[in-house]
């Protein structure tokens, strides 16, 4: 019998994310700002916190609208930082406005985000093949050229490990395990 990913627990909160939304690929701009934004929250945390957190944070950031978190203040980041449904951390918090802005910048430069996130993996999902949890890296090559080209244009909370998480959630790489049903050679969906 087929079992989900080792990390997956319990929680029907956590199995309906590995079994709807990781690993399956997303291409829209504003949904991957928000997910690049939701794994810079993970930094030095489990997926699982941030998980839970996830309409909290939504309502805290604006449905992530970067047009209007672009426009948050210092009085917003200390509002933000009394907000229990979040992770109350400065630095978190004012990377989701910088990363706005620095999403906003690209677009006003005219630069598909969904796109230019795609090259890094050649525009097509990378399918690998892991048989165990342990095989699996918590960066690549690709993740920390991303990291460094995201930083370079004024992102924060990116870095290569950061990166690879959010490539894996995307869909830009599939790390479902060969045992795992939502492996590719198993979905039929």
């Amino acid at each position: 019998m087929l079992a989900r990913c080792g990390w997956v627990n319990n929680d029907p909160r956590y199995q309906a994310y590995h079994d709807r939304e990781w690993a399956v690929p997303e291409y829209d701009g504003r949904a991957l700002f928000e997910k690049l934004c939701l794994d810079g929250q993970q930094a030095g945390l489990s997926w699982f916190t941030i998980l839970c957190k996830i309409p909290a944070y939504r309502a805290a950031f604006a449905d992530f609208n970067p047009q209007i978190i672009a426009g948050f203040t210092d009085e917003d980041v200390e509002r933000l930082m009394q907000d229990k449904g979040i992770v109350r951390n400065r630095l978190k918090i004012r990377s989701v406005i910088a990363n706005a802005r620095a999403y906003l910048s690209m677009q006003e430069q005219g630069i598909d985000f969904s796109r230019w996130l795609w090259e890094f993996v050649g525009g097509e999902p990378v399918i690998n093949r892991w048989q165990s949890l342990t095989e699996v890296p918590t960066s690549t090559a690709e993740s920390a050229a991303m990291a460094q080209a995201l930083k370079k244009r004024g992102f924060s909370f990116v870095g290569g490990t950061i990166c690879y998480a959010f490539m894996q959630a995307t869909g830009m790489v599939n790390d479902h395990l060969l045992s795992c049903p939502r492996h590719p050679i198993h979905d039929n969906r």
